[in-house]
């Protein structure tokens, strides 16, 4: 089930701010097959059939088993085994079509929850660092789900700081341990049968994780917590009271455990990001049916320019999130093979590859989040005072979106992550950017050449916008790096403001290598919607690389430094004039025409 791109010399994590990339090289969501997509709608039917129609049940709690129940049923299907291996009962998917199912159940609200964590955080640990005896004694129960599976790494004194936690796995004569600590925020924590859960050994400096059975004894748990959002999502605090562990259950090697968190939290975060876009998508068809119901003053609102600016900039930021997701799932597919080719083992292939791209996962985790949160924000507004009602259904979708800026690592935490990445890939010779960063540095002192020829390929001068934005970020990147140095970290808003460059530059790269790639495909006519929204969507990111290079440099850089440094940022964010009002409105009528987001 292959959705191989074809590229000649395939980027490395974070390198796309340092190469160009053709169109034809990047993975797009057209090239799903056929297969796929019978995957993606067997996952719709499902969620239409058995989760929609309760989910106001599942967020009263007045039935605790149906949550499970509802597992029980998807696990019947093969939800819950689409990246177990097929030796061990699951089916085995490539990277990319795991994240259509992500894509996919992503608009199910709290059941959403309890899927990707039973899947994810919950049994991927096994599937990637278990041994043999344990993943063929655990994995055919959880891609059934008659094991039901949660992740235990926060505590309460340890959120963004997960090594520091404070739980203590004890040894026995025996050779088995004796595990006592807190946990907290565990999803699926009321009803699960496995639990991942991190402790540390004796005075190891590193977390340890072990694979501990509800069966074991010693557990014990709070009641359900009352949350804004996600109320349907069993959350509890669960400690561990000298729960007794066999040896045998020690999982991925003493000393390991921080690496396996994190390296889990790689795929976390860009599965986080597409189930995000599928819960855009959701959210914001129901905001293109409401403006196409609605009427005020004699017509219905999805006639107002107002209104039509909301529904087209939702679906431009849908759009251009799922482009650059689907880009990078499909590049860690192509490094998992690569890899894999080379003689190294299934699992861990797919943990390098993932990891080469921790970068983009990072980034991406941040824009679906955010993009989830504008969808429903403004799918509020769109339904107005009704949109404040609990018996509409933007209440449910407004208050489950927030939570997504927290898991997996904050948001602020995924900017820092992200430069920090570059950074020290950059340190230890991996990923050059220090060069590029000079060259743009002696670039913003000479005198700019107008006067080269017109470039007439297609999107040529949109080509040009984004390699000068990445000569912006490089530019404020390089100067600060070289200023501060060992104590770069310590200057927290300057990562965050580099971050959202980088962020803007992937995603809007990614978007009009889709499209071009479309054109090329279709046509220029047949595709002239796509162009409206990746030109929107660029226009935008120059502005949002102005404001936080802006921001960056200010808070930095003083008297010539600072003067020349502005001067090149102005330069470096500069887009042709572009009508982005009509076309937003010619979005906006193509999505009200077809009630719904579709393209």
């Amino acid at each position: 089930m292959s959705t191989t791109a074809t590229a000649s010399a395939a980027l490395k994590g974070g390198e796309f701010l340092v190469r160009a990339v053709e169109a034809q090289a990047v993975f797009t969501p057209e090239q799903f097959t056929e297969e796929q997509r019978m995957i993606a709608k067997t996952c719709e039917d499902f969620l239409h059939a058995e989760v929609l129609p309760v989910v106001d049940k599942l967020d009263s709690h007045e039935d605790p088993t149906l949550m499970p129940h509802l597992l029980d049923k998807a696990g019947e299907l093969g939800l819950l085994g689409t990246s177990v291996p097929e030796a061990y009962g699951g089916f085995g998917m490539d990277f990319n079509t795991s994240m259509l199912v992500a894509e996919a159940i992503g608009s199910g609200y709290s059941f959403a929850v309890a899927l990707s964590a039973h899947t994810g955080i919950g049994t991927l640990p096994i599937v990637y660092y278990g041994n043999e005896a344990q993943k063929a004694k655990y994995l055919p129960h959880l891609a059934t789900g008659a094991y039901k599976a949660s992740y235990c790494l926060t505590e309460p004194d340890s959120g963004s700081d997960a090594n520091s936690g404070k739980t203590r796995a004890v040894p026995q004569p025996d050779g088995s341990y004796r595990i006592t600590g807190q946990k907290m925020w565990i999803t699926n924590g009321g009803f699960a049968d496995i639990f991942i859960v991190f402790a540390k050994i004796e005075e190891d400096r590193n977390l340890t994780a072990f694979i501990v059975e509800k069966g074991f004894g010693g557990i014990t748990m709070n009641p359900e917590e009352h949350k804004m959002g996600i109320r349907g999502s069993s959350t509890r605090q669960i400690f561990f009271n000298d729960t007794p562990v066999p040896a045998e259950n020690l999982l991925g090697g003493r000393g390991n455990g921080f690496k396996i968190a994190v390296n889990i939290l790689n795929i976390g975060r860009i599965k986080l990001a597409i189930a995000a876009i599928g819960g855009s998508k959701s959210a914001a068809t129901l905001a293109i049916r409401y403006a196409n119901e609605r009427k005020q003053f004699g017509t219905t609102i999805g006639s107002f320019g107002a209104i039509k600016h909301k529904l087209a900039e939702q679906a431009i930021r849908i759009f251009a999130s799922e482009t650059a997701c689907y880009r990078c799932g499909q590049d860690i597919d192509n490094k998992i093979q690569d890899l894999a080719s080379q003689g190294m083992p299934e699992a861990e292939a797919k943990l390098k590859g993932v990891e080469q791209f921790a970068i983009e996962c990072a980034l991406l985790k941040v824009h679906g989040s955010e993009v989830l949160d504008y969808v429903v924000d403004e799918g509020v507004q769109v339904y107005g005072g009704m949109g404040y009602s609990a018996d509409a259904p933007m209440d449910r979708a407004y208050r489950d979106s927030r939570i997504n800026r927290i898991f997996e690592g904050t948001n602020e935490i995924n900017r820092m992550l992200a430069v920090g990445t570059v950074l020290k890939r950059a340190m230890k010779g991996e990923l050059d950017v220090m060069g590029p960063a000079m060259a743009v540095a002696k670039e913003i002192t000479s005198i700019p050449d107008f006067g080269a020829d017109e470039d007439e390929t297609p999107f040529a001068a949109e080509k040009k916008v984004i390699a000068n934005l990445k000569k912006a970020t490089l530019m404020i990147a390089g100067a600060a790096v070289q200023k501060y140095m060992m104590q770069f970290e310590e200057q927290q808003e300057i990562m965050m403001n580099l971050a959202d460059m980088m962020m803007e530059v992937y995603v809007a790269e990614s978007t009009l290598l889709r499209v071009e790639k479309l054109q090329a495909e279709r046509g220029a006519e047949a595709t002239s919607l796509y162009a409206d929204m990746a030109r929107t969507y660029l226009q935008t990111a120059v502005d949002r690389c102005n404001l936080a290079g802006r921001a960056a440099i200010l808070g930095f850089a003083e008297g010539d430094e600072l003067r020349i440094m502005l001067l090149g940022l102005k330069r470096f964010t500069k887009m042709e004039p572009f009508n982005a009002k009509e076309a937003r409105r010619r979005v906006a009528d193509h999505l009200l025409a077809k009630n719904g987001y579709a393209f």
